[in-house]
């Protein structure tokens, strides 16, 4: 069958270091600050998917020029000649929703029907707070409407621990007449937070809320760390192992990235990690996993949004945990490529295992092994490549159907995670 791919059991306890391709949400970032940039700025690692590309496309085709790994924003904004093409990605939607917030003239993004369906709703309110009439269909889906707007400091709260919501409120209140405020639930990555401070366009106040100082973000250098979600795979292949051991440097330790660390821990996996950097304030170190006999565990509250990407592996997981895992809490799971919570037990029934979603989230009996199986993946790159590490300890061969949806974040995956199983 066209597109898929059979991904054999790993067949044993391996032990290595791996090198883990650029953080998506900090190639995201980056681009986007170097587009809105007074001067050139340098960016290195940026990560090789399909999202960043498409988010590096966009900011062409609006103006900013890119040589090698430098990049400058042109002189003014150039107007498209049509609606921007966000492909699948809703980072570079909602990003662009706010950076695109004060340029002068209307600018609809758009992208695949997956996209399509997805909340952008969200971001009507607080950006419509700082003077933008952002425009969405009547249901909050996109394609979405921006630009055009005179924009006035504001202050906000929104109810949902999003970065991508506090980012594009923060990318258009730099460009605000005065300062802004932003405060939401934790939980959320405070990338973007950490950089416009280490800028000295944002201040941390008390808990979640940040304020914002209008300004322009100066030329600088970004080095893009590891992705510790592209990472996850790789510690959770290493989990299922009793002995296997993987060693991931170079990897971004920001605090609200490490809620999949915390359930592997509890979970009975060995986690080390060390500090070793930063970038912009944003915290760099080395990650390893080891693994260890698997116990059940219960995911709510502020890990559910510190794992957001990572809880179909905790599916996976706990098919081989003694127990019952139960994932709650975790609605945002149906507004992502697929509907997470569907397709992640939909997975795990595939391949023999027991498990039964719920209104917010999942439940997996841990009955100790997995079979081999065929997964579709439905066009989402996570649950091919989750499907791709339930191979690591099950009975037989896993096929994937739809395998290049991984190219969306990782390209190489399968022959990283191969490479990885063939490492003793």
């Amino acid at each position: 069958m066209e597109d898929e791919r059979k991904i054999e059991p790993a067949g044993g306890v391996f032990r290595t270091g791996v090198k883990i391709p650029g953080d998506k949400s900090l190639s995201h970032r980056a681009l986007v600050f170097a587009s809105l940039a007074e001067g050139e700025s340098e960016i290195t690692g940026l990560a090789p998917g399909q999202d960043v590309a498409t988010t590096a496309g966009a900011l062409g085709r609006l103006g900013m020029q890119r040589i090698g790994d430098r990049f400058a924003a042109g002189e003014r904004i150039m107007e498209p000649d049509g609606p921007i093409d966000c492909g699948n990605s809703g980072t570079t939607m909602r990003l662009l929703s706010g950076s695109l917030a004060a340029a002068p003239f209307r600018i609809t993004l758009t992208g695949d029907d997956s996209l399509l369906s997805r909340p952008m709703g969200r971001l009507v309110a607080p950006l419509g707070a700082l003077g933008l009439e952002l425009s969405t269909r009547e249901n909050g889906t996109a394609p979405i409407t921006t630009g055009e707007a005179s924009l006035s400091g504001a202050d906000v709260m929104i109810d949902v621990a999003s970065a991508q919501v506090r980012t594009a409120f923060e990318m258009a209140a730099i460009q605000a007449d005065g300062p802004s405020t932003i405060d939401s639930p934790a939980g959320y990555r405070d990338h973007t937070e950490r950089w416009l401070e280490a800028f000295g366009l944002g201040t941390t106040g008390e808990g979640t809320k940040m304020r914002i100082a209008p300004g322009r973000i100066p030329g600088a250098r970004y080095d893009i760390p590891g992705d510790p979600s592209s990472a996850a795979y790789l510690w959770a292949s290493a989990a299922l192992v009793e002995g296997a051991h993987v060693v991931t440097p170079g990897i971004s330790l920001n605090p609200g990235r490490l809620g999949f660390l915390t359930i592997l821990e509890a979970m009975g996996a060995t986690v080390h990690g060390e500090v070793t950097g930063s970038i912009h304030g944003d915290v760099i170190g080395t990650v390893a996993v080891t693994g260890g006999p698997l116990q059940a565990v219960e995911v709510f509250g502020d890990t559910v949004a510190a794992a957001i990407d990572e809880l179909p592996l905790v599916a996976v997981l706990a098919a081989y945990a003694e127990g019952v895992t139960i994932v709650r809490e975790a609605t945002e799971l149906r507004a992502k490529e697929s509907d997470r919570i569907s397709s992640t037990t939909r997975m795990i029934r595939a391949l023999g295992g027991g498990a039964e979603p719920t209104e917010d989230g999942f439940a997996v009996v841990g009955t100790g092994f997995l079979d081999g199986g065929f997964v579709n993946a439905g066009g989402d790159h996570r649950i091919a490549m989750t499907a791709a590490v339930a191979a690591t300890a099950a009975d037989g061969p896993v096929t994937v159907l739809g395998a290049s949806a991984a190219n969306v974040s990782w390209p190489s995956f399968y022959e990283t995670l191969e490479a990885v199983w063939s490492s003793r």
